[in-house]
């Protein structure tokens, strides 16, 4: 997500650093490749005018010009516009006075609309919601099935109609109706795409609306198609009066121009993202965020609410009671090395670190995701007393080991060296904050990634 423009402007900005002092012609040159790197990450031109416009006028001032930093306080302007661009804050759902609210799910054939519903449907629950789903499209029964299976394997109720519903208008009558009767507070409608607009599209989804009086008029368009989605998003809104968009296959969009753009351009604002084809691959979009993001300052708040859900908290107190007094065991090493499996990919953590500072060395890193597996292979091969006691393994031990885990015993070898050196370094860490400044490239000499503490 934005990785692209990231790079660029991280480009822009060292150059910048470099200068002197701030001019009207660096700073020209500068916005210049702001400009185009914007353009290249898609974002639609208006967007990217008057970003380029709005930067200008503030850096130019005589405040800046004057100021010890000049090179920061135009860096931290253009955070401040993106900041605008994208939304100025994020957008929370709304919710009726009176239960079932109604969400209508919007968006051309094959933009993620269905999976999008399961995702909303799974992150409503566990958010304290009660949702219930409902799939109108009668054109598709492989939709409905989708839906159907989505809301299985996330535990959510799904009403999936009668024989004799054959029409979109008495399939969300019934639902609306289940939903009362079963306390369900919000109604999810998955209605029909389409891959292009059409006018039998829109009178079908304004008669569901008339019908329904949504709160929530939700449009999914796939962030991969750029401008198209921005296009899309536009139109719908036009004919249908969208309050929200959910931007799918975030995570494989690099450029981020759809994201950009969405809310300039169409006035409603970007509420959600899926980042990856599992139902807990959907994040609610913080603009402010996204922004640090771009601009390379990383994404922390994500990581601790990321990192607070994986971990518990008791758990992690006793972890650091023993980091602090060399208690770490192997066992330990590998409980957490399974608990940051639920923080999502190695890649994703890491893109969510900031690109300078004392970070910067773990952006160079690239984490092997089959190196989790293989060192829990090696210490579950082991006796809890070799777990307990890693200097008791000696060179009989190490070949059990390895024919037990399928590893050999230089895997063994280069994780009991790993390991060794992670206790020195969280015993050394734990003494003094001061020592944080070194924690990227000490982690980067043991090999992250390779043999040892990948991702951790």
């Amino acid at each position: 997500m934005f990785d692209n423009l990231s790079d660029k402007l991280q480009r822009v900005f060292k150059n910048l650093r470099g200068e002197g002092r701030l001019t009207a012609e660096n700073m020209d040159a500068a916005l210049r490749e702001v400009r185009v790197a914007l353009l290249e990450a898609d974002v639609n031109f208006k967007v990217v005018k008057q970003l380029i416009e709005s930067v200008k006028t503030r850096a130019m001032g005589q405040q800046v010009l004057a100021s010890l930093s000049p090179s920061q306080q135009v860096i931290g302007i253009i955070h401040e516009e993106l900041i605008k661009i994208l939304g100025s804050h994020e957008a929370k759902l709304r919710f009726a006075n009176e239960p079932p609210s109604v969400f209508m799910i919007v968006g051309l054939q094959g933009s993620g609309k269905t999976t999008s519903t399961g995702k909303l449907a799974r992150w409503l629950a566990k958010n304290g919601n009660r949702p219930e789903l409902v799939s109108v499209d009668v054109y598709r029964p492989a939709a409905r099935k989708q839906l159907s299976i989505l809301a299985r394997d996330i535990k959510i109720p799904i009403y999936e109609g009668t024989a004799e519903e054959t029409k979109p208008l008495d399939l969300v009558r019934s639902a609306r109706r289940e939903a009362v009767n079963n306390s369900r507070d919000v109604l999810l409608v998955d209605t029909a795409g389409r891959l292009h607009i059409d006018e039998e599209l829109m009178t079908e989804l304004k008669q569901l609306k008339e019908l329904l009086n949504p709160v929530e008029i939700l449009f999914v368009a796939d962030a991969m198609t750029g401008q198209d989605a921005v296009k899309s998003a536009e139109e719908f809104h036009k004919q249908l009066g969208i309050t929200g968009v959910i931007l799918t296959k975030m995570d494989g969009d690099a450029r981020g121009g759809a994201a950009l753009s969405i809310r300039s351009v169409t006035g409603q604002p970007l509420k959600f993202v899926g980042t990856g084809e599992k139902t807990d691959a959907f994040e609610q979009f913080h603009p402010d965020r996204a922004a640090s993001r771009i601009l390379g300052m990383g994404d922390i708040l994500s990581f601790v609410e990321t990192a607070q859900e994986a971990f518990d908290s008791k758990q992690q107190e006793e972890m650091q009671r023993k980091f602090i007094e060399n208690e770490f065991s192997l066992e330990d090493f590998r409980d957490q090395l399974k608990s940051l499996r639920k923080l999502g990919s190695l890649e994703s953590i890491l893109k969510m670190m900031p690109k300078t500072g004392m970070m910067k060395d773990l952006q160079n890193l690239q984490p092997d995701e089959s190196e989790l597996t293989r060192i829990v292979a090696i210490i579950d091969s082991m006796t809890p007393k070799e777990r307990e006691n890693h200097m008791m393994i000696n060179g009989s031990r190490r070949r059990r080991i390895a024919r037990g885990s399928g590893t050999t015993v230089n895997d063994v070898n280069n994780l009991l060296k790993q390991y060794g050196q992670a206790r020195k370094m969280m015993k050394s860490l734990s003494g003094s904050l001061g020592n944080m400044g070194s924690i990227g490239k000490r982690l980067g000499r043991m090999g992250l990634g390779k043999m040892g503490l990948p991702g951790f």
